[in-house]
């Protein structure tokens, strides 16, 4: 019995303790240093580099992947389940058409934004992106499909399952986690102007406010995915 109380006290002395809130912070800090850096970068990219489409593509999954699989390893070490990041399999059907449902209405509401933001003076590049966003050719339009599950998926993980809940808990306010989580968000989109950070700024929010609402990543997955499939993909089959 003495054995079998020493192996007990072993096993919970050996158990990780939740973070404290100054680990978390920590931890934010170090994964927004990961990442805001290369994102501001997108600021100086103009409409006339020449960069393989592929190559940007293929640089985008990887690297979008190994930040999911950070997060993974940060959960998987603070025994978080996944659910509490958005990823939750209940309702998913409900889910993902209630995202189908919401793409026009939300169309509709960035274009009323695009419209004021634009009569406020905010303007863009007067190329439509740069030369390594136009897709041609079927190995192209196939490593665009997958570009942009991977980046529906990994970037609603990344800004809305993940920073959301950790800003929260170094703000302490929720509000703040989700404009700061915004901001973060429209900052890889600097080659769009400044219309185009501002949209993606209230984009961004759109999601969070869902995502909060259905306390799920799927409808702003789904949103996400039609966004960037429509603009990437379809787009230069219909201009």
């Amino acid at each position: 019995m003495q054995d079998q109380n020493l192996m007990v006290q072993d096993d919970v002395s050996e158990a990780p303790c939740a973070p404290s809130r100054k680990v978390m912070v920590l931890e934010v800090c170090v994964f927004l240093f990961l990442i805001v850096p290369s994102m501001v970068l997108s600021f100086f990219v103009g409409g006339e580099d020449k960069i393989s489409f592929v190559l940007l593509a293929v640089s985008a999954i990887f690297r979008d992947l190994a930040l999911v699989s950070l997060i993974l390893f940060f959960a998987w070490r603070d025994r978080e389940p996944v659910s509490r990041l958005g990823l939750s399999s209940k309702d998913l059907d409900r889910n993902i058409l209630l995202g189908f449902a919401l793409y026009l209405p939300f169309l509709f509401v960035i274009g009323l934004v695009t419209q004021l933001l634009t009569a406020l003076g905010l303007s863009q590049p007067s190329e439509p992106g740069p030369s390594y966003f136009h897709v041609g050719g079927r190995w192209e339009l196939a490593v665009a499909v997958v570009l942009v599950v991977v980046v529906a998926v990994s970037e609603e993980l990344i800004f809305r399952g993940y920073l959301i809940r950790r800003l929260q808990t170094a703000t302490g306010n929720l509000a703040a986690a989700v404009l700061l989580a915004a901001v973060v968000f429209a900052l890889g989109h600097g080659y769009e102007g400044s219309l185009g950070v501002v949209t993606v700024g209230v984009m961004g929010l759109i999601f969070s406010l869902v995502y909060l609402w259905r306390q799920s990543l799927v409808v702003p997955i789904v949103l996400h995915f039609l966004q960037d499939f429509v603009a990437i993909v379809l787009a230069p089959y219909l201009t």
